[in-house]
Order: structure tokens, then sequence, then C-alpha cells
């Protein structure tokens, strides 16, 4: 069972609508610096990584109108858009969470950024948060 528990967070994501300018307010604020920019394109987002402590900060913007991201935005505006969590194994993780009863979105783990493995549970069998479970 440990295999398929959270070991950490992995990052607090947030959608925005300028990614650039987000960059730069957490640049300017809190002196953190991008040490990963993405194109996800089975997504449709850019995101970019701010290093905090062994975790990050992930600044999503949508690169096409029909993504989730931009679907959230419309819907919500900007912010807290998920929380990732680490586990060791993301396919026993997965399999816990359905085992449970729980919703999912991906049926299976995919590839996520940063060559990470992902799969997302789905904000309503989660207290209203959409989950990301990375494996690295």
């Amino acid at each position: 069972m440990a295999a398929a528990g959270l070991t950490e967070i992995d990052h607090i994501a947030i959608a925005v609508r300028d990614l650039d300018s987000a960059v730069d307010y957490y640049r300017k604020t809190y002196g953190v610096e991008p040490v990963h920019r993405e194109v996800v394109e089975k997504d449709g987002v850019e995101e970019v990584l701010l290093k905090v402590a062994d975790s990050y900060i992930q600044l999503l913007t949508p690169v096409r109108d029909d993504s989730p991201v931009a679907k959230y935005l419309e819907k919500r505006g900007e912010g807290l858009h998920h929380v990732g969590y680490r586990v060791d194994d993301c396919a026993a993780a997965l399999a816990r969470v359905k085992a449970e009863g729980h919703q999912v979105i991906d049926d299976a783990p995919r590839p996520g950024s940063r060559g990470t493995t992902v799969a997302f549970v789905h904000p309503k069998t989660a207290f209203g948060t959409l989950i990301e479970l990375v494996e690295e």
C-alpha cells in the first residue's frame, strides 16, 4: 500500500491569463526564478515552474481556447487550479483512488511535463479540489 500513498506536494498550480506578468510578479515580489518552461500541447497549456524548497509553483496559461485551463479561466477567473502530489507509483495510486470508488479524469497514467507520469482525480469526489498525482 505504501507505493500508492502521497509522498509530498509536487506543485500548486495557478491559472493565469498573462504568464509573463505572473512570472514577473513572483520574481520581483518573492525573489523566485523560473526553473522550467514548457508548452504541454496535449493539455493546451504553457507552464512555468518556480522552485520553492522541494516543491514548485506552477503557473499555467492556455495556448488554445478549448483547453481545460481556458475553460477554467472563463468560468472562475485566475487563481488556484489544482494541487499536484508526488507519488512513488502513479498507476498504483490511481488504482487505489479508483478502488475507493472515487471519480478520476484519467483512466490510466499519462506523460506529464518535465518527463513525469501523471493522472488527475476529479474534484467532485476530492472535496472540490482537482488533484494531480505526479510520479517523477
